[in-house]
């Protein structure tokens, strides 16, 4: 579409103009046809509809202007016309706010809509995931360790198979980046139906060796399950993303309270049965994925506007509303639309990606073996399989409590460092308090208690971590690389932390205890470090924004009303998240 250049404006014509600008975007808008800013093609249409509500006025031509230059002018024009100092603008008070494009409700049963038919759907499909890669350690004690030794018998078997799982998920994490390139709906569907499939056919597993093999599949179909985080920030802004993720992660602490239950009755009905418990379990607790799989089809939509559930005048407001997400660049209308090239390689030279992803290798030290090893290490404080697999439930049940809680306060006061090291440190001295148990001389029931607080320490900060990670970039594609960064370097946690509980240091497994407490307690550190060099980066930006602002006065009125362009820097408008 084409602009007129009209003359300079006056400090109070500019104040006048952006005032009737207000006026004329907070009529009537039942219809849904406000420019939502989110693609040259929706522009297009939005446009058509704006000239026909506004008669094609003056201040129509100025709300017309590309996203990028009219989120410059609102965020930025006053300070730069009249000298103040400029104020750091909250990210999700977008230029569409301030016009009223759409009114508080609208937003609120946009979020409700995709929190329940949305959100809940990826938390039940991870909850199966994680089901299905950690009742390995329900069915060692189920007689799965009898059953599948070798001749020669060998003790690592059991380490081998915990291993080839994360094996293939680390070397599958690059799939993180298909979510930009395959239509949501159909990859998640052939993701949850392969390891689906691989969970059951465990169930006819006839040795380790072909054990370990189906869970080298399983964990090819689970590693592309790992960018829901990212999927969600399609749907959701980066105040509003550790709640989401929260309920998404906290599924995982649920799953496994939710396995030892039904392992626990699983074996029991196994008794009756002529199908070995552990192959019955694996049967049981596997399938389910491969149903799931089908309904995901219907079920996920690619992007807000291909939302089955939400009506056209929400489809709207779905868009508008994340529209200043990005500053660097004007949100996509399909999300799978292709990867910047120049953004990705930026990803491997930002400290702060390199930083998170040394997090959560750590983090996943502690969460990817105590679910595993949990039966067992409460057997060896002498308590019956039942009963271990009983006692197993409880901490992650309160996990999965406190996990939705501290998400919600996180997104709230808009502080992820905080959380993170508060639950790190609580972490750290859960497992201190294990790794001194012989020591120190701890009853059973003092040992189990400190399970709690480690448990619930590693949850929360595995969930603050990942949304911290996709908070501090800037542009849809930098999210992407570095949520595949992040999982490429973290999942090899796993690796280790899956070795840290040999059987010949039962009962108390000192060693593996203190390796992952040091592991939380440097997430603390490093936590800190990065929170301190994040609130440099804004000072610089703030530093940077007031010297254009007090130097650049005559080229922002050029840019106002249309006679000029200045390039915008990449980090533009935003501000990282501490």
């Amino acid at each position: 579409m084409s602009f007129r250049a009209v003359s300079p404006l006056t400090p109070g014509e500019a104040s006048s103009s952006f005032a009737q600008m207000g006026a004329e975007l907070s009529l009537d808008d039942s219809d849904g046809d406000a420019d939502d800013g989110l693609g040259e093609d929706d522009d297009d249409d939005d446009d058509e509809d704006l000239r026909s509500e506004v008669g094609g006025s003056e201040a129509y031509e100025l709300v017309s202007e590309r996203d990028a230059s009219r989120e410059r002018i609102n965020g930025r024009v006053d300070e730069a016309l009249v000298g103040r100092r400029r104020r750091r603008q909250r990210p999700g008070a977008s230029s569409a706010a301030r016009f009223q494009l759409y009114t508080p409700d609208e937003d609120l049963a946009v979020r409700r809509k995709f929190d329940r038919k949305l959100v809940l759907f990826v938390a039940l499909l991870f909850m199966l995931s994680f089901l299905d890669r950690s009742n390995i350690g329900n069915a060692r004690i189920a007689g799965m360790d009898a059953d599948l030794q070798t001749d020669p018998p060998r003790d690592d078997w059991y380490e081998w198979a915990l291993t080839a799982f994360y094996a293939s998920y680390i070397a599958f994490e690059w799939m993180s980046l298909l979510w930009k390139l395959i239509p949501a709906h159909v990859f998640v569907s052939m993701i949850v139906l392969a390891w689906g499939l691989a969970a059951s056919l465990q169930a006819v597993a006839t040795s380790y060796p072909v054990l370990i093999a189906l869970r080298v599949l399983l964990g090819v179909g689970e590693a592309g399950f790992t960018g829901i985080p990212f999927y969600l920030s399609f749907f959701f802004r980066r105040e509003e993303l550790a709640f989401r993720t929260a309920i998404f992660i906290s599924a995982a602490p649920l799953a496994t309270s939710f396995a030892s239950t039904l392992a626990g009755a699983i074996v029991k009905f196994a008794e009756l049965s002529p199908i070995a418990p552990w192959r019955l379990l694996f049967l049981i607790e596997g399938f389910p994925s491969v149903v799931v799989s089908v309904v995901a089809w219907n079920a996920i939509p690619d992007s807000p506007q291909t939302a089955p559930y939400l009506t056209e005048r929400e489809k709207k407001v779905a868009r508008l509303r994340l529209r200043n997400e990005h500053a660097a660049q004007p949100t996509p209308a399909k999300p799978a639309s292709g990867l910047r090239g120049r953004d990705l390689v930026a990803v491997f030279c930002d400290p702060i990606a390199w930083i998170t992803a040394a997090m959560f290798f750590l983090a996943n030290m502690a969460y990817s073996s105590l679910p595993v090893f949990l039966p067992k290490i409460l057997t060896e404080m002498g308590h019956s399989a039942v009963a271990s697999q009983a006692l197993s439930a409880p901490p992650y049940l309160v996990a999965f409590v406190v996990v939705l809680f501290t998400a919600h306060m996180s997104d709230r006061l808009r502080a992820r460092a905080v959380p993170i090291v508060l639950h790190a440190l609580a972490s750290a001295l859960g497992y201190g308090a294990l790794a001194l148990a012989e020591t120190l001389h701890l009853p059973p029931f003092l040992r189990y208690m400190a399970v709690y607080p480690a448990a619930i320490g590693f949850f929360n900060v595995v969930t603050l971590i990942i949304a911290w990670s996709i908070n501090n970039q800037a542009s849809q594609t930098r999210q992407g690389g570095g949520f595949a960064l992040l999982q490429l370097i973290g999942q090899c946690g796993p690796l280790v932390g899956t070795r840290l509980y040999p059987d010949r240091e039962a009962p108390y497994y000192s060693r593996g205890m203190l390796a992952c407490g040091c592991a939380m307690f440097s997430v603390a550190v490093l936590a800190l470090v990065l929170r301190a060099y994040l609130q440099y980066q804004n000072r610089r930006m703030d530093r940077s924004e007031e010297k254009q602002a007090a130097d650049g006065t005559t080229g922002e009125q050029e840019e106002l009303v249309g006679l000029g362009r200045r390039k915008r820097a990449p980090a533009d408008g935003f501000r990282y998240m501490l």
